[in-house]
């Protein structure tokens, strides 16, 4: 009997986004783009498109117990990722299962603070910021936040590169993970620089804005595609390096959907098959 091919497992806890351009679902399309299982933990419904998210439900904590209990039952992630986790009581459920597993067999967690949508609609309550902080960083392998949300974690403005840096240095002394400070909306900067360290390494990620393109769900893709590749087993440089690759096509070789622009985590396998029909 043939053996069939296994794949590794990634999860992600985080909101549905009804447009399934964020959320879940980009989460789920990055995995696959990357020869990952994607599993999910819904923390919310929203109602959302391109340009609004006109109304957020959160699911009961004890729900989300019950996905997370189901799924690791099972189906075992080798990384996880946390999206829109929006109130504090959501955090507190996840913290407590992620404190249920033995420390030996926690899969490495990236933190994608996510507190305001590109449309400005506000994804995580402000009491909940303290928990996010307090609670779940100190669990966490990595954090990813933009601009916006790191200027919250270290409580100071950062204008500069120099500011990024010490973002992440701090960040890192604060709350025991590795960053991944996104410079993305830094004023004045003519490239899209992120920040990444881990306590040991550190990594300056620049790459030309690409012109034209207006999309949401790239927080979203980028901490999922660093959570597939460390479901492959890559180490955590290593894969925010190719995650970063990744975002960047992704946003190069966007699509139109209606009168927006989608993201396109398949770009790889849309170039092969480009491939094979220029050489057929």
């Amino acid at each position: 009997m043939k053996q069939r091919p296994r794949q590794s497992i990634a999860l992600t806890i985080a909101g549905s986004d009804s447009g399934g351009g964020a959320g879940v679902q980009m989460d789920l399309k990055t995995f696959a783009a990357l020869g990952v299982h994607g599993v999910s933990a819904i923390t919310c419904l929203t109602a959302q498109n391109p340009k609004a998210v006109t109304a957020v439900h959160p699911v009961p904590p004890k729900f989300l117990r019950a996905q997370l209990d189901v799924l690791f039952a099972e189906l075992p992630p080798k990384a996880a990722k946390t999206g829109m986790l929006f109130n504090a009581a959501l955090i507190r459920e996840t913290v407590s299962f992620w404190k249920s597993l033995p420390a030996k067999s926690r899969p490495p967690l990236v933190v994608d603070p996510v507190m305001v949508a590109t449309s400005g609609a506000r994804l995580l309550q402000p009491a909940a910021i303290r928990s996010l902080l307090l609670d779940l960083l100190p669990l966490a392998t990595l954090v990813t936040p933009n601009l916006d949300e790191a200027e919250i974690l270290v409580g100071r403005p950062l204008k500069t590169l120099d500011d990024l840096h010490a973002a992440a240095v701090q960040i890192r002394l604060q709350y025991g993970c590795a960053a991944l400070v996104k410079g993305g909306h830094l004023r004045g900067s003519r490239e899209a620089t992120d920040v990444f360290f881990d306590g040991e390494s550190g990594l300056t990620l620049s790459v030309p804005f690409v012109k034209g393109v207006a999309t949401h769900g790239t927080g979203c893709a980028y901490s999922a595609a660093i959570t597939g590749y460390l479901a492959l087993g890559l180490p955590l440089p290593q894969a925010v390096e190719l995650a970063k690759n990744h975002i960047t096509q992704a946003i190069t070789q966007s699509v139109r959907i209606a009168k927006h622009t989608a993201l396109n985590p398949f770009w790889e396998s849309d170039n092969d098959e480009e491939k094979s029909e220029s050489k057929a």
